[in-house]
């Protein structure tokens, strides 16, 4: 099976030790991403919304790089600080995904990278 790293200028570089996304034949697995600005390697703080959207811009501009859409997504978790922003991610989910949508899970963390409020990462089917 081939395997190669995807890489994009269009989402934030890696923090650590990973990569972007890895391919694995016609599997991608993207690494979590936080609400970081690609432009600025700044994290996007206040408004939620504002904050959700760009962890969903980053995952589109990886996946986008690895040849697939939203559409590719067979699976995404979904990493949040506080739970109480559970319907505002099914809310703005709903305007990047069409039915049918990915097997998701919503996971309450205490904390986690840069401070940052809201993590996803996903698998994608090519």
């Amino acid at each position: 099976m081939s395997r190669s790293v995807i890489s994009t200028p269009n989402a934030p570089q890696a923090i650590g030790t990973y990569s972007q996304a890895v391919k694995c034949g016609n599997t991608v697995y993207v690494s979590g991403q936080i609400p970081l600005d690609p432009a600025t390697a700044n994290l996007v703080t206040g408004d939620m919304d504002k904050q959700i959207r760009r962890v969903f811009d980053n995952l589109l501009a990886i996946i986008t790089a690895a040849g697939g859409n939203f559409s590719h997504v067979a699976k995404l978790n979904v990493f949040l600080t506080d739970l109480s922003h559970f319907a505002l991610v099914n809310q703005i989910m709903s305007e990047y995904f069409t039915q049918p949508y990915p097997a998701r899970a919503a996971i309450q963390v205490a904390a986690l990278p840069k401070g940052a409020a809201v993590e996803m990462d996903c698998v994608v089917e090519l």
